[in-house]
């Protein structure tokens, strides 16, 4: 897996599917290209100091080591948004709330793409 780092491709996966939970937002969109995984990680300013958006990206970004990567498709971009509860919510909890995001996410893609088969990716 990579790392996103570049604002356009933050600014690509928030136009794709998204799903909530307590503590992140996970955001995610199939790519066209024959790419790794790619994962960013971004906690705004409202979610408290530097020390503590820094807590918060570091138990996200520990969340997805732990994480069997089947779990995420290939050709993707996902990007977590950490929120202020990240920084108290039990971490296996959290790490139960990642795997039933990305199932939800990835149902939620699908459906988009049967109401829209344009946007779909072809068979290769």
């Amino acid at each position: 897996m990579d790392r996103l780092r570049q604002r356009a491709d933050f600014l690509a996966v928030a136009n794709g599917a998204r799903v909530n939970s307590g503590a992140f937002v996970l955001q995610g969109r199939a790519r066209q290209d024959d790419g790794p995984i790619r994962i960013g990680f971004t906690v705004t300013k409202k979610n408290g100091t530097a020390t503590e958006r820094n807590r918060i990206k570091r138990r996200l970004r520990e969340l997805v080591k732990r994480l069997d990567p089947v779990s995420m498709h290939p050709h993707h971009d996902y990007v977590l948004v950490g929120r202020r509860d990240a920084l108290t919510r039990d971490f296996a909890t959290m790490v139960d709330d990642l795997r039933g995001a990305l199932g939800r996410l990835s149902r939620q893609a699908a459906r988009g793409r049967e109401k829209n088969p344009a946007n779909s990716r072809k068979p290769d």
